[in-house]
């Protein structure tokens, strides 16, 4: 049975039925929430009347941000002036009937609007409340601003990564944010296992999900030569190797793929060779190692370098273009993407990277307008057309 058939036999989402209030911008919480939102739960995303900064961030089409679609899709979008006092007694009217809460504002905001946890707890103590921030909800630099560029480099990761590029001393640009969907995952863990815990003590639970500490655990390796000497290999030991039109991704793990590679570069006599017969002794004499792979994989074309190394069972890749792992037929197959529309029009947004046999797992088919839901939502609410119109603000 393929992945879309499982799809279509189970149309229920895990968490169906779950409600969740969702307080978050940029990317973390927002990715934390839609995956909540793609097993099922119903997310209402509460907006300022101007939006949250994520509309506004590029590719924009027709005024549609399609990465802020990425990040909400499936959700409903609700506009509330949370500075009211009115607007405060909407959020806990609608904390009552809601299971998870989800924020990263800097912490003492939420105490500051008088929804934090020890606020709202008591209007409904089955409430799951999950915050998400750079440094955690206390300590000496909980307050500190921070984004995921600035935990790259404080959790570490930005010089360990350093450390495996030969001859460079200058700490990279970052345009990819780790930190915000690492975190994001693990605040979906963890309120995973919080509604578990419900279900056994009838009781929910405030969440305190931390982005340094989770950059933290993308180093399991360099935590440990933190305390204990490890000497680096001459060369880094997952690389490029250099083809005669391009670069190949190469990772020996095992005894078995190294005996692979060698055989694919044609040294089948290096298995005995003294210098490489244990992995200690490889470590030793890496560059040596690979020099001597390079020695033939620049002899050949990537094509034909990736063709050899598949034939003896090595781990590589060639280097694609986000673009071209996209058009990769692997994801093609597992129904990778889905497509999301919003005002602007259609778009590709990745669906999670799990399936599950006997529940939805799927995007939501479209990304909300800003402020689409608020009628809606607070209609069904029991709030009057004044009392809506008085609660989302003025631009």
């Amino acid at each position: 049975m393929t992945i879309a058939e499982i799809d279509e036999r189970n149309a229920t989402g895990s968490l169906h039925g779950l409600r969740v209030l969702d307080f978050s911008t940029t990317i973390a919480g927002p990715h934390c929430t839609r995956m909540l939102a793609d097993v099922g739960a119903e997310v209402i995303k509460i907006e300022a009347v101007d939006g949250e900064t994520m509309r506004i961030r590029p590719p924009v089409r027709n005024g549609c941000s399609s990465l802020f679609g990425q990040l909400n899709a499936g959700k409903k979008s609700i506009v509330l002036d949370l500075k009211s006092p009115e607007a405060l007694e909407v959020v806990l009217h609608l904390v009552k009937s809601v299971d998870i809460l989800v924020e990263n504002f800097r912490p003492g905001v939420m105490r500051r609007l008088k929804l934090d946890y020890s606020s709202v707890q008591p209007f409904n103590p089955k409430l799951v409340c999950c915050s998400i921030s750079g440094y955690g909800q206390s300590g000496p630099s909980a307050e500190l601003p921070a984004y995921a560029p600035v935990i790259h480099a404080a959790s570490g990761y930005d010089m360990a990564h350093l450390a495996y590029q030969p001859g460079r001393n200058r700490p990279d640009y970052c345009g990819i944010y780790h930190a915000d969907v690492l975190t994001g995952v693990y605040a979906f863990g963890a309120i995973s296992a919080a509604l578990y815990q419900r279900t056994l003590t009838g009781k929910g639970q405030h969440i305190d999900v931390s982005m340094l500490e989770s950059m933290l655990t993308l180093t399991p390796t360099e935590v440990q030569a933190a305390q204990f000497h490890l000497p680096p290999p001459s060369r880094p030991m997952f690389g490029p190797v250099e083809t005669a039109d391009g670069y190949v991704m190469v990772a020996i793990a095992s005894e078995k793929t190294f005996q692979g590679l060698v055989r694919a570069a044609g040294r089948p006599e290096w298995i005995g060779d003294s210098r490489f017969a244990k992995y200690a002794d490889r470590r030793r004499y890496w560059t040596e190692l690979m020099d001597g792979v390079e020695d033939w994989s620049k002899t050949v074309t990537t094509e034909k370098c990736l063709r050899d190394l598949a034939e003896y069972g090595v781990p590589c890749s060639a280097y694609r273009t986000v673009a071209e792992a996209m058009a990769d037929p692997q994801l093609v197959h597992r129904g990778a993407l889905a497509e999301v529309e919003d005002d602007g029009g259609p778009f590709k947004v990745v669906n999670l990277p799990f399936r599950m046999s006997g529940a939805k797992v799927a995007a939501g088919a479209r990304a909300p307008a800003l402020g689409e839901h608020t009628r809606e939502v607070l209609g069904e609410a029991g709030f009057s057309e004044s009392q809506i119109e008085g609660v989302i603000g003025k631009p």
